[in-house]
């Protein structure tokens, strides 16, 4: 295995910034073929500015869908995000909003009704992280913190959105590898993305009968804006040097996983979790 994958370099705020990161992110798609999958749907993305969030972004204007996203405080990777969905001749949003705050979650979801007058997919993708070598070294606040940000928002948003879903419409979350083989230094955030594995399965059950299909995907190490902003330079620089492939993935290998299950190709699935993680075999 490689003993580096990435040049050393840190952010010192969180959520991380995407233009600063070097190489950049890998999200658009290059070599992606559509077969306008989503034409006609309205999709809504949090923690669409960046990342794995930007590249579902891309993928999903690429099949023919309108785009919103959400975002906290990041304009300048929004609006590169923006660049790139309307290139594809898709309508667009940006969002800035903070998902852990329920009434905030039903305002970005009115805002895209009012102006779209539908919604048809809903991504619930935002998620921030914090390591911390020892169990007692988190505190009250960056728990709570961790939960409303990472899971609370995707009660949020999709109390907020159900109203608006109707037959045929697709729910996606954003889980995570260590909610299949947890994380020692993310115990919180490792917690939160098993719950959204147990969320996912629990609201599959619930909407079967609306016909509503709710799905997740649970990506191995990605190269986002959460690298730099939460691991020293040294960490960074052997991200991904244990996979299978012995590399970090990008967020446009994992984009065609929510680009599946948030279409047609995905009809006869629901409760389902994709592991699009470099070659780790889970249980799902």
């Amino acid at each position: 295995m490689p003993d580096q994958t990435l040049p050393p370099q840190h952010q010192t705020r969180q959520p991380g910034r995407e233009y600063e990161m070097h190489p950049p992110p890998e999200s658009e798609g290059r070599h992606y073929r559509s077969a306008h999958r989503l034409t006609g749907r309205v999709a809504l993305i949090s923690g669409g500015d960046s990342g794995i969030g930007r590249a579902i972004a891309v993928a999903f204007a690429k099949e023919g869908a309108d785009v919103a996203i959400i975002h906290l405080e990041e304009p300048t990777d929004a609006e590169e995000t923006g660049r790139l969905v309307r290139a594809e001749n898709v309508r667009f949003q940006a969002i800035r909003t903070d998902v852990s705050k329920p009434e905030l979650c039903k305002q970005a979801v009115e805002k895209v009704v009012a102006e779209w007058g539908r919604l048809d997919i809903l991504v619930n993708n935002a998620a921030q992280q914090y390591p911390k070598g020892d169990l007692e070294q988190i505190s009250p606040e960056q728990l709570e913190h961790t939960f409303r940000t990472n899971i609370f928002s995707m009660f949020y948003l999709t109390q907020a959105a159900l109203k608006h879903l109707r037959e045929g419409a697709a729910i996606v979350n954003t889980a995570s590898v260590t909610a299949y083989r947890g994380s020692g230094h993310l115990l919180d955030y490792s917690s939160t993305k098993g719950a959204i594995v147990a969320f996912t399965r629990s609201l599959a059950q619930s909407l079967a009968e609306r016909k509503i299909r709710v799905n997740a995907v649970a990506p191995g190490p990605i190269w986002t804006p959460l690298i730099p902003s939460s691991f020293s330079a040294d960490e960074v620089k052997q991200f991904g040097t244990k996979t299978l492939l012995g590399r970090p993935g990008q967020p446009d290998e994992v984009a065609p996983s929510f680009v599946f299950l948030a279409s047609e190709d995905a009809s006869y699935m629901t409760g389902q979790v994709m592991h699009p993680n470099g070659g780790e075999a889970v249980s799902s």
